[in-house]
């Protein structure tokens, strides 16, 4: 099936489909089997040619499920121990399910029943359906219902489907971007190159029409709609997507942090799990954790967000953000000091 088929399958729907497959066995996939079977990857699959592209995608999409917490784990193969080729991914169906502790009243039991028969009518295509078919062909059991296993999979900013068309008529946009730490959003206006998601979050790869220069916008951060200013530009040469994914893995390689965690505790878990994350050596028993990031002010959110279980070492700025933010948080509930 051709590229363009395949396009028309939307990343949601792609990434959905492979943790549904991943739930669906108890012994894992093989990358063979998930590329040649999963909606998504399946429409571009050749079975006797080159897949790289096709795998480069499966290794992006394995760091972006992980960065949404799902715990997918990778498997030996019995008996051959050490063959990447062989490796078997699945997703542990108790690392994936709510604590057993967790309960709910009678009312918010009819919600989620009512959700999820949304759910199960609205979100599984028939494209879907017939990947699990495939599955079942393969010999992969899937006989227990999974469409109670709702992956926590973030949706596309609304910013999205109009800078999307705008990329695609080479025409040039405008909307207001709030920087954190500035009290007003500043209008850009900008030229699309491209539309890619890395670590979890879409970007937009621009270039300013007033002084040329290419940045790269978080479209979490747009506060407005996106309107054409009616001026279109030259189609850009080469792989902008490959261009800018490759950006925004060296600004994600070029910060590390280190954070003294908890050990047992739910971010020590999390953080572990995280792309690139590695133990810090220490010198007085401390549970050192290095990790990566591109953001500042999105991985201090997400450090404050586990409270005491995390304590930033360096750098000092990051440490100062999450501070301000803890600060912030008591002041709010009238905790503070």
């Amino acid at each position: 099936m051709s590229l363009e088929n395949s396009a028309k399958v939307p990343v949601e729907e792609r990434l959905f489909s492979l943790v549904l497959a991943l739930l669906a066995t108890e012994n894992g996939l093989t990358k063979t089997e998930i590329l040649s079977t999963v909606q998504g990857y399946r429409q571009d699959f050749d079975h006797s040619g080159d897949n790289a592209n096709l795998e480069r995608k499966f290794e992006r999409d394995k760091d972006d499920i992980r960065e949404l917490g799902v715990p997918l784990e990778t498997v030996q193969t019995p008996g051959d121990p050490g063959n990447n080729q062989n490796l078997r991914y699945r997703i542990p169906r108790g690392d994936y399910e709510l604590p057993s502790d967790i309960t709910f009243s009678p009312e918010e039991t009819t919600l989620l029943n009512l959700a999820a028969m949304v759910w199960r009518e609205g979100s599984l295509s028939a494209e879907s359906r017939r990947a699990l078919l495939k599955l079942r062909s393969l010999g992969v059991s899937a006989d227990e219902p999974v469409l109670g296993y709702a992956p926590r999979l973030r949706v596309r900013d609304v910013a999205f489907a109009p800078l999307n068309a705008a990329l695609g008529r080479n025409a040039y946009v405008r909307f207001s971007y709030l920087k954190p730490g500035e009290e007003q959003a500043r209008v850009r206006t900008v030229a699309p190159l491209a539309l890619v998601q890395h670590q979890g979050r879409w970007h937009l790869s621009a270039q300013e029409e007033a002084t040329g220069i290419r940045k790269t916008f978080l479209l979490r951060r747009i506060v407005s709609r996106i309107t054409t200013t009616g001026k279109s530009f030259p189609a850009p040469v080469g792989d902008e997507s490959a261009r800018a994914l490759l950006e925004l893995e060296e600004v994600w390689n070029a910060h590390t942090a280190v954070v003294d965690t908890e050990p047992g505790s739910d971010a020590d878990t999390r953080l572990r799990k995280r792309r690139g994350t590695a133990a810090a050596p220490s010198v007085d028993g401390r549970n050192l954790l290095a990790l990566h990031y591109s953001d500042i002010n999105i991985v201090a959110d997400e450090l404050a967000g586990f409270g005491p279980e995390v304590l930033v070492v360096s750098p000092p700025d990051l440490r100062a953000a999450v501070r301000e933010r803890l600060i912030r948080t008591a002041v709010d509930h009238g905790t503070a000091e």
